[in-house]
């Protein structure tokens, strides 16, 4: 009798014990479903982190600057329209170059510039040219060897992209060089001329609109 009382006991606390053991890997389980749903996490988490970066990267692409608010944001003087045609089309599109357009038509470039490949084009604003007083600009616009040699030293033979412009040099088409400082939106060409919207694309140039015309040694 007492036998079998110990074999029914023995079996009653087994019943009991084994339930709560079920409960602990049962829970073991469920941690490690856990933790590998945290890292699935993470690591999308991540990978969004880096599409992020990738987006942001490309964002860099774009125009920037103060003066980019006054482009037009549609039709042929937007940047898309401007990124369809060559740079001398492009700039006659958009209303804040028409000093600069006038002065490359007088100069007889249009053709030069619109058929060259690969260039970039510092394009004074028609503010820019307002700095001059009226009777040296007129002078000048009469005097087509001379506009053209101020006019050619605003354009340089490769396309640069704005990191290029943060400690450079660079020959231009008038045969003497422009220097370039600066780092993330803000950039000057030598040392006087800021980028006032920079890094607009046209089917042969990258143009950065500044604020001052600059002046090759006469």
């Amino acid at each position: 009798m007492n036998t079998r009382f110990r074999r029914t006991t023995g079996l009653l606390a087994a019943a009991a014990v084994l339930p709560l053991a079920l409960t602990a890997c049962s829970g073991g389980d469920s941690d490690k479903s856990d933790s590998v749903g945290k890292a699935s996490a993470s690591a999308t988490e991540s990978a969004a982190d880096m599409g992020g970066s990738s987006s942001g990267a490309s964002n860099m692409d774009q125009p920037f600057g103060a003066a980019c608010s006054a482009v037009p944001k549609n039709g042929a003087g937007s940047f898309d329209g401007m990124a369809k045609d060559p740079v001398a089309t492009a700039a006659s599109n958009n209303p804040a170059l028409s000093t600069l357009v006038t002065a490359v038509k007088k100069a007889g470039l249009v053709d030069t510039l619109n058929n060259a490949q690969d260039i970039t084009v510092f394009a004074p604003t028609n503010d820019a040219f307002k700095k001059i007083p009226k009777a040296t600009l007129d002078k000048v616009l009469a005097d087509k060897a001379q506009l053209t040699k101020i006019l050619t030293y605003h354009v340089v033979g490769q396309k640069l992209a704005p990191k290029d412009l943060e400690n450079g040099s660079f020959d231009t088409l008038e045969k003497s060089k422009v220097t370039t400082s600066g780092s993330g939106e803000s950039y000057t060409v030598n040392d006087n001329a800021k980028v006032v919207c920079g890094n607009v694309k046209t089917a042969n140039a990258n143009v950065y609109i500044v604020d001052t015309v600059l002046m090759p040694k006469m």
